[in-house]
């Protein structure tokens, strides 16, 4: 489970949980949104190491071309 950091909750959210995962581990949902941030061109690129890190691309590595 994730959580927000104290005092930073955006939407309320009981617990200030801010993502949960499957027991078996292969279903994640996040919020916020962090597919609304893997480009430039949409604001940023924070969120995209995650998803770099879950295809299992070293951060060494440079980053895949998203279509």
């Amino acid at each position: 489970m994730f959580r927000y950091a104290e005092g930073t909750n955006p939407n309320g959210s009981i617990n200030d949980i801010a993502g949960i995962v499957s027991d078996s581990g292969n279903v994640l949902g996040l919020m916020p949104h962090p597919e609304n941030l893997v480009e430039e061109a949409h604001g940023g690129i924070d969120g995209r190491p995650l998803f770099e890190s879950a295809l299992g691309i070293p951060a060494t590595q440079p980053s895949l071309e998203m279509a």
